[in-house]
């Protein structure tokens, strides 16, 4: 086989050094350390105001550390499509129909209009929206705006998906829908990578937990024992309900 017909190499682990994010005088993140490997979905659980979605951020590039370096073991290329993606708690469409959402993202990603046309229609039947394929997107109710959101990023095959609470404030049906969806995702190859606040949930999708407060990743476990059995004091009064928001 020769080396232009060989896969590229994963761009896993992503490795986190001693990272530490500032604004002002305060450290929001504060000399994190930490290695994600394939596999494993990674579900993100603290207080409000602990830095999490501040972290994902910082690994997704969206923010540049203040010191510290987070590197992944095959850089993305300028030019290339990105092999790393983020869905948000509120997600931003296109004034355009539901496939043309997915369509543009590929159109972006250097996909043929012939190949875009089959991806994006695979996509929004993965996440049940074929039906609402030429309905504008922001009429959509939040729950399917949320799925078109995963199905624009799932016609992309990432490697890794970082999630920012993608189902707060929906109502449970939607919340189930959603977790089908990242549940398949996972099952298909992408590492997720998720925060929420629903303790539920955290303990239905994730198989690892990261315990993050005022900045810091005090606990790493495999979910079962983080909800059994907390190792530090600050995760057991989080999981009791006593943790106030952090400023």
């Amino acid at each position: 086989m020769t080396a232009a017909m060989r896969a590229p190499l994963s761009i896993l682990p992503l490795r986190l050094d001693d990272v530490v994010f500032a604004a002002g005088e305060r450290r929001i993140i504060d000399r994190v350390s930490l290695t994600l490997d394939a596999g494993p979905r990674t579900v993100i659980v603290g207080p409000n105001g602990a830095g999490k979605s501040v972290l994902i951020r910082l690994c997704h590039g969206l923010l540049q550390p203040t010191s510290g370096r987070i590197v992944w073991n095959s850089p993305e290329l300028p030019g290339e499509p990105r092999r790393q993606a983020m869905v948000f708690q509120r997600p931003v469409l296109l004034r355009r129909s539901a496939l043309a959402n997915v369509a543009y993202a590929l159109k972006l990603a250097g996909v043929s209009r012939v190949e875009r046309e089959a991806r994006s229609h695979t996509a929004l039947r993965r996440v049940g929206l074929d039906h609402l394929a030429d309905s504008p997107a922001r009429v959509l109710s939040g729950g399917e705006q949320q799925r078109l959101a995963l199905a624009r990023v799932w016609a992309l095959r990432p490697e890794v998906l970082f999630l920012d609470e993608p189902t707060a404030n929906l109502d449970p049906g939607a919340v189930l829908e959603i977790e089908r969806v990242i549940e398949a995702m996972h099952e298909a190859g992408t590492k997720i990578v998720m925060i929420t606040h629903n303790l539920g949930q955290a303990h239905r999708l994730g198989d690892e937990i990261l315990f993050i407060y005022q900045g810091r990743v005090l606990e790493r476990a495999p979910a079962d024992q983080f909800f059994k059995r907390p190792q530090s004091a600050e995760a057991a009064r989080f999981l009791e309900g006593e943790l106030p928001w952090q400023t």
